[in-house]
This record gives C-alpha cells, structure tokens and sequence, in this order.
C-alpha cells in the first residue's frame, strides 16, 4: 500500500541504499546511503531531531526556549527543522567562511544567524555560543561537539537501516568508511557495526588539513568533515583506518559522480567514495563497503564545487 506522510519528521530516515556503478579494487563492491534524500537535505536531519526530543525526554528544553548552536551548516538545517517542528527558537553560530545555501537554508526554516570570522574556525564558533546562552534567559545548548546524544542518533538509526538492507538482500558487511567532522555520525555506526561483527573493518575519511592522521591543522574545501580539536566522544577502539583525502580526490570523485553515474554528491560524499577505494585496497577480495554520502552538491554551487 502506497504511504500518505502527515509531517516532514515522518520523511525523515529509509533513504536509499545504492550500490555504486564504479570499478572498485578486487572486484569488492561500495554501498552508499543517499542522505540528500532526508527533508533537509543532509544526515544531520536525524540529528537535529534526536538532540531536541532528547532534550524534550530530559526536561532540559520546554516550549518557548531558545535553542542555540555551532554549526558549519548541515546540523544547524537540521536543529532548525527540529525546532520549527516543535516552535521552538533558534540562534545559529555560524563561521563566515561555509556555504551561502546552507546559510539560507537555516534563515527560511526560521533560524537567527549569528556569523563568526572564518579564521577562528568552529572553535570561535564555539566560544561565541558559550557568550549568547550566557546572555539569552531560559535557552539550551546542544553542544553536538560533546552530547552523547549525537553518536545515539546514529547509532538507532541509520546503521540499523543499513544492516536491515544488506541482509534483505543476503549481503554481509565487510568494510565501513564515514566522515568525522563532529564525529558522531562515525563513532555512533561504527559501534553499531562492530557489535554486529567485530570482523568489519571501519574507517574514518577526513580532508588534508583535519588532525586526526597526525597531520597539521590548516583550511581546506572540503566541507562538513575535518576537525580542529578531538570531540571527547571519539574514541579509538572502533577506528581501523584513517584515510586523510585530499580536496583534489575528494572534488574529482564529485565531477565523476555526476558525470558517470549522475549523483550530484557533495565534496564530503567524495571524500568518502575516495576512503572507499582505499578500503576496499585492505579488504580481502569481493568485500561489501557501506558508506554514507551525507548531502548533495546544489547546496554548495555558490563555492563553486564543479570548478
């Protein structure tokens, strides 16, 4: 029976699983999660709202507050969706540097924006919420940098959804591979996944310019993913890769995606097909990657990403 939806929360999860039409080592094969299919746009609409009905559960947020919260984008469109959903306020820290259309994105949903320089990165953006809930009377701070609730989000829901998949069509997972930005998205599949087989291999992607490999913290492209400072939740029992991608790799599987296989990914979505490949090069051979392509490239045209 075809299903009528009452409320965006209803659209929200059971994206697509899609086995990508590419040549990868060892004749393995690479499944990605089409989380561009949320109403959002992005992954980090299961975020958003995880993080206000928990709040809600806990009585740490009531009608009428103000939420507050750092963001690069993604997780600010999806806390603003979450609180319009709830008519709930919402003040956005947001550094200059990151994408014009998301920054739309989260003023139509209803969100104040509140920018912070691009060179103090989301640490000034961190510093500059601890200031504004410091001044806003009966408001809440999420902190996605340090709530538990973040890795939760995913683990209840998308890594169930992908193991339910896979085995649907008698498929077992052999490799895992995920972009850390927050780190929840990583650290909340991984765990899932190693609970479901310790056998499968996961693997973090970060941009050039992230610090989790060893490397030195500088700028890059890729949007969504790297981190400045290690969110306290990121720990490494469940890490068994790390693949730093450069913004060359990551925008080159872009162009490709649209070109080949007419999937209009974002720069974080490349960066984790490249870290697929990778995986699948350790694999043994015919191994089955799930990986997760966390939003679309129509939300970052005005950074020019098929430059």
């Amino acid at each position: 029976m075809e299903m009528i939806y009452h409320s965006v929360k209803e659209l929200i999860g059971k994206t697509p699983l899609l086995e990508l039409e590419i040549k990868v080592p060892h004749g393995s094969r690479i499944f990605a999660k089409l989380e561009m299919n949320n109403p959002g746009g992005s992954i980090k609409d299961r975020l958003g709202f995880y993080l206000i009905e928990q709040a809600f559960k806990e009585h740490k947020l009531h009608k009428g507050m103000t939420v507050i919260e750092p963001t690069a984008g993604n997780t600010g469109i999806g806390v603003a969706l979450a609180a319009s959903y709830y008519d709930l306020k919402t003040i956005l820290v947001v550094p200059e540097k990151f994408s014009q259309e998301k920054q739309t994105l989260m003023k139509a949903l209803g969100a104040q924006l509140v920018h912070t320089p691009s060179e103090d990165g989301i640490v000034g953006a961190i510093k500059k919420v601890a200031e504004l809930a410091a001044a806003t009377p009966d408001s809440y701070v999420p902190m996605q940098f340090k709530n538990l609730d973040n890795p939760d989000a995913y683990y209840h829901s998308i890594a169930p959804e992908i193991a339910r998949e896979m085995a649907a069509n008698q498929l077992q997972i052999d490799g895992f591979a995920a972009g850390v930005g927050s780190g929840g998205t990583f650290v909340g599949m991984a765990r899932y996944f190693k609970e479901l087989s310790p056998a499968i291999q996961t693997a973090i992607v970060e941009p050039e310019g992230s610090i989790l490999n060893g490397g030195p913290q500088h700028a890059h492209r890729t949007e969504g993913i790297g981190v400045e400072f290690i969110p306290p939740f990121l720990d490494k029992k469940n890490v068994d890769h790390i693949f730093t991608i450069s913004d060359q790799a990551a925008f080159s599987w872009v162009k490709r995606s649209a070109k080949e296989q007419g999937l209009l990914i974002g720069s974080s979505s490349g960066a984790a097909l490249a870290a697929s490949l990778k995986l699948a090069e350790v694999l043994p051979p015919h191994s089955n990657i799930v990986t997760v392509f966390p939003d679309s490239s129509e939300r970052y045209l005005s950074q020019k990403i098929y430059d």
